[in-house]
């Protein structure tokens, strides 16, 4: 039992657990690959076997540079942040923006509510035709879609014009939800993944609150319609970058054990040589040179700019719809549900209510400082992501040195700490500082460190999800943002409830629920290897869920 998470009796090696290290009391259950043979990390990570093991192509995404892949993740990472920005920029001007289309201001949240909404259901499209043809050709048409719908915001003449342009704009928030993620799961190696995630996150994060931070001043001196312009100009040109600098990464990789199949020679054969110790290794090297066969030619450039590039799963298309629902039920799929879910859904609270609390007395705050107040968060996103990706991944490696190499995904947890404690901090804190009419440094603080705490459980939700079913990622990210449901309810009424509950008490549940998730984070350390195992060990699930 590796620091109370308890062993699977079941299976020699359950998924999601890899070994890592080329230390020598290794068990020999997690051997069935001589480690010589095994790809590892470089510098001074050359001790650490690559999770997962690229192969010898160099079409293969895991072989790909370092600065080819941070590069694809920049251009996905900034137009990502815009479409964070996208949905709640128009929060610091509602009382403004309400009164030039003649709505009331809770009509004006709602379409912010329908908005999520669409992202919601639209996952389960996007999901299946990534799935199946790859991702750049869902990035294209997703950017090609925010486009559009920018265009027509900034054009739009009436309420129900601009709420068609939410809507539609919606189609094509929806893959940024699923897709980055599943990106970092293509190209990046285990021990990479956490300060990538916490790259992604930064991003997003940083356009949720940065944009409102900016959107602020441009409502108040030039318009709002000119936040929807401007993001159209954004868009414009990630079209251009995502369409020649964003080659697909999904790709077909034969596992390690098919790899070496009639490449490493059978115990008994060497013995029966007479073949020993060193030797023996030397044996098993020259096999695998002689039976490796000849390594694909690179594609070319040009070629990599195809829309599609080829077919990727050959289950039928209405299974891979319903894979999500199936899937959510599993358990670390479900907790990630509920942790992200309450969490960000939380989040989006702060910014529906800020204009409805902050415009009013003892504030008084004008649009633009309304605005302003999202540069708590933006900051607080900044510094928890610059600790929580890095001090992730360094975890990982420490646990799993100390675990004799063998890596858990549950080391993924660790940091879910902090995250219970900044967010107590930060609901409870908002709620209690405007009730009580504290400067307003007590809220504006307190929405910050509510944003850090999703900086540091986002690590921690997507890292272990995707360790734990790498192959499964993109219906267990769209499980995860159904969450977008949870959201769609909460923004509908959140405003009258506030209305008629107060700050206070609103907050306080808030608060209550994020503690009772985080707390579920205990018994899936203990028993989440065996219900990785219980899960893996089911032949009418697995035949369901794989190709």
């Amino acid at each position: 039992m590796a620091f109370g998470i308890l062993e699977d009796h079941n299976m020699e090696l359950v998924p999601g657990t890899a070994c890592m290290s080329d230390q020598s009391d290794i068990p020999r259950e997690y051997e069935s690959v001589p480690r010589e043979l095994l790809k590892h990390g470089t510098g001074r990570l050359s001790h650490v076997i690559l999770v997962p093991q690229p192969s010898d192509s160099p079409n293969d995404p895991l072989n790909w540079s370092v600065w080819k892949k941070d590069a694809i993740l920049l251009i996905v990472g900034l137009s990502a942040a815009v479409v964070g920005a996208f949905g709640p920029m128009l929060s610091p001007g509602f009382v403004q923006i309400a009164a030039e289309l003649g709505i009331s201001v809770n009509t004006l949240s709602q379409s912010t509510a329908w908005l999520i909404l669409t992202i919601g259901l639209s996952l389960f499209i996007a999901n299946p035709l990534a799935k199946v043809w790859g991702r750049r050709p869902i990035f294209i048409i997703a950017v090609v879609i925010m486009f559009a719908g920018s265009v027509w915001g900034a054009f739009a003449k009436d309420y129900n014009s601009f709420l068609a342009s939410r809507i539609i704009s919606g189609f094509g928030m929806a893959p940024y939800e699923v897709l980055v993620q599943c990106t970092i799961g293509d190209i990046y190696f285990v021990h990479q993944r956490a300060t990538r995630i916490a790259a992604w996150n930064l991003f997003l994060l940083c356009g949720i609150s940065g944009g409102s931070l900016i959107s602020g001043y441009i409502i108040q001196d030039i318009g709002w319609k000119w936040t929807f312009g401007i993001c159209a100009i954004l868009f414009g040109l990630f079209v251009i970058l995502v369409v020649l600098f964003v080659p697909e990464t999904s790709y077909i990789r034969a596992t390690v054990e098919e790899r070496y199949a009639g490449v490493i020679p059978r115990t008994s054969d060497i013995e029966k040589e007479g073949v020993q110790g060193d030797e023996a290794m030397r044996t098993i090297e020259r096999s695998h040179i002689e039976n490796t066969a000849p390594t694909e030619k690179k594609v070319s450039y040009l070629k990599s700019l195809r829309f599609i590039s080829g077919r990727y799963s050959n289950a039928p298309f209405w299974k891979i719809l319903v894979r999500p629902f199936a899937i959510f039920w599993y358990p670390a799929v479900l907790w990630a549900f509920l942790i992200y879910g309450t969490t960000l859904s939380w989040i989006v609270v702060f910014s529906v209510v800020n204009a409805s609390i902050f415009t009013l007395p003892p504030y008084n705050f004008t649009v633009s400082q309304v605005g302003l107040i999202s540069l708590s968060p933006f900051l607080l996103t900044i510094i928890g992501e610059a600790i929580a990706g890095p001090l992730n991944d360094y975890l990982c490696l420490v646990l799993t040195k100390r675990n004799h190499g063998i890596y858990e995904p549950e080391f993924r947890l660790v940091l879910m700490i902090p995250v219970l404690l900044l967010g107590i901090t930060g609901f409870f804190g908002f709620g209690a500082s405007v009730h009580y009419e504290t400067h307003w440094i007590g809220p504006v603080l307190a929405f910050g460190f509510a944003n850090m705490a999703l900086a540091f459980a986002s690590g921690c939700v997507f890292g272990y999800v995707i360790d734990s079913y790498e192959d499964l990622s993109e219906e267990a990210f769209v499980a995860i943002n159904t969450r977008n449901l949870l959201t769609f309810g909460l923004t509908y009424f959140v405003n009258n409830w506030l209305a008629k509950d107060g700050v206070l008490a609103v907050f306080n549940v808030l608060g209550s629920c994020f503690i009772a998730v985080c707390l579920l984070t205990l018994p899936l350390w203990i028993f989440g290897k065996r219900l990785r195992s219980i899960i893996a060990r089911s032949g009418a699930l697995n035949s369901f869920m794989k190709d």
